[in-house]
């Protein structure tokens, strides 16, 4: 009795476990098929080649109108025909319940012809007690689109960026040359070598030689760039130089930035425009602007500016004296032999004033026949009145000017400058010349004494 009762108490559990299992599965299953038809991955499943299910989404993706026109139809209706073979050798390859291909990318027939990019896994699996291909096509339209605007996107930048007369350089953190363009090639002096074999070459490697904005030798871990690469910071306006392997210079007025500014190990990019013409210029413009253009000496702007930086400097004077100098008669060798040699004659005064002196003093033209020496360091007063004789000794010597033979004395007056001189650069060259007048003799201080020339045979 009791083990009735027992078997009896043990099918029942055995039932209700059956029961539960069966429910759980029931559960299990329908939750795959929410998933399934829910997904954004078209879904298909696939016997001996037919179609035996489509999921929403692969109904969608075919432009059909109902899962009906799609299931019962070979599969290879909605497949190109160039990817139909390697279709077929992937699922070939699957043998056991389970097994799944690769993901691969291939082509797909819509049901109005048009044809669609797609990744599909395939899977072989149990369906109604039978194997079949489970396949899951991911839609690649979007990615496909984005990929060649993309591509556009490059190909419209590196069109501009070859077109460009700037030089455009990207480096890796490395400072590997990762892109350049013709126009930095062309800068370089490097269009003889192929981009293949510039690309992943240091800058170090490249045959030149990089210069800071004062020509002196530049690391290239001192390249502004190189900061750009491990601060992040962006650097504009900078000026840099290059020697190249011809024997020219190249002046660059450059700018380095982060390719992903948000990458602190993103590559920089490197852009500079050529500016050693302009540079050539406009030190033209500043020298035109600073000397005299008859001789070539220093201009009355410049000295006075020098003479004012030396006398409001708090430490050593860097002058000690000044020389003004004036040609005795210089009016009467314009006035008989005319402006031309006139001017011969002065720029021969400058070219000797400037053989007798050192190469730290400063000598200038103030305009007509005045000149103006500002004599650099300290100058015992014994070395200075030397220098003054040998000056005149040395203006003294006959000029010869175009068949000319011209005799032209200086005078020249000298003034100290003291450590805290409080006079101003106009007062020193005021008391230069008084110094200058009384030094000079009296027939010349009306500048009215006809000049000693005779003609050179």
């Amino acid at each position: 009795m009791t083990g009735r009762r027992s078997g009896v108490r043990v099918d029942r559990e055995g039932e209700e476990k059956d029961i539960a299992t069966v429910g759980a599965v029931e559960q299990l299953a329908q939750r795959y098929r929410s998933l399934v038809e829910h997904t954004p991955d078209g879904i298909c499943v696939h016997e001996r080649g037919i179609v035996v299910y489509a999921n929403p989404a692969i109904v969608a993706l075919l432009a059909a109108e109902s899962a009906e026109e799609i299931v019962g139809r070979p599969l290879t209706d909605f497949v190109d025909p160039a990817s139909i073979p390697p279709m077929l050798d992937r699922i070939r390859h699957l043998n056991t319940a389970g097994a799944a291909s690769e993901p691969t990318e291939m082509l797909l027939i819509r049901m109005d012809g048009v044809i669609v990019p797609v990744e599909t896994v395939s899977v072989l699996t149990v369906w109604h007690d039978h194997l079949a291909y489970q396949v899951v096509i991911h839609d690649l339209t979007a990615q496909k689109v984005a990929e060649a605007a993309q591509r556009r996107a490059e190909q419209h930048f590196t069109t501009v960026v070859s077109q460009l007369e700037e030089g455009v350089v990207v480096v890796d953190p490395d400072g590997r040359i990762e892109s350049i363009n013709p126009a930095a090639k062309r800068i370089f002096g490097t269009e003889t070598i192929a981009d293949a074999e510039l690309i992943g070459r240091r800058i170090q490697t490249l045959p030149l030689t990089l210069l800071d904005a004062n020509a002196q030798p530049l690391p290239p871990a001192r390249h502004p760039m190189a900061r750009t690469l491990v601060t992040g910071e962006t650097l504009t306006g900078y000026i840099f130089g290059v020697d190249r392997v011809d024997g020219q210079r190249r002046w660059l007025s450059g700018s380095s930035r982060l390719l992903n500014p948000d990458d602190p190990g993103s590559s920089a990019v490197s852009s500079f425009a050529d500016i050693t013409e302009f540079r050539a210029s406009r030190r033209q413009l500043e020298y035109q602007a600073t000397h005299d253009s008859l001789t070539g000496l220093a201009n009355r702007s410049l000295i006075l500016s020098q003479l004012a930086a030396a006398l409001a400097s708090s430490a050593e004077l860097p002058v000690s004296t000044v020389l003004f100098i004036d040609l005795d008669g210089f009016k009467a060798i314009n006035d008989t032999l005319g402006h031309a040699i006139g001017d011969t004659v002065l720029q021969i005064v400058a070219q000797r004033l400037q053989r007798a002196l050192r190469t730290d003093d400063l000598v200038g033209r103030l305009g007509g026949d005045e000149f103006l020496v500002l004599l650099a360091g300290r100058s015992r007063m014994v070395d200075v009145e030397a220098l003054v004789r040998r000056l005149r000794s040395t203006m003294a010597d006959p000029i010869i000017a175009r068949g000319h033979r011209i005799e032209v004395n200086a005078s020249i007056g000298v003034t100290a400058l003291t450590p805290g001189d409080p006079r101003t650069p106009e007062s020193v060259l005021h008391d230069a010349d008084l110094a200058m007048y009384r030094a000079k003799p009296s027939a010349h201080r009306d500048g009215s004494r006809r000049p000693n020339s005779t003609h050179a045979s």
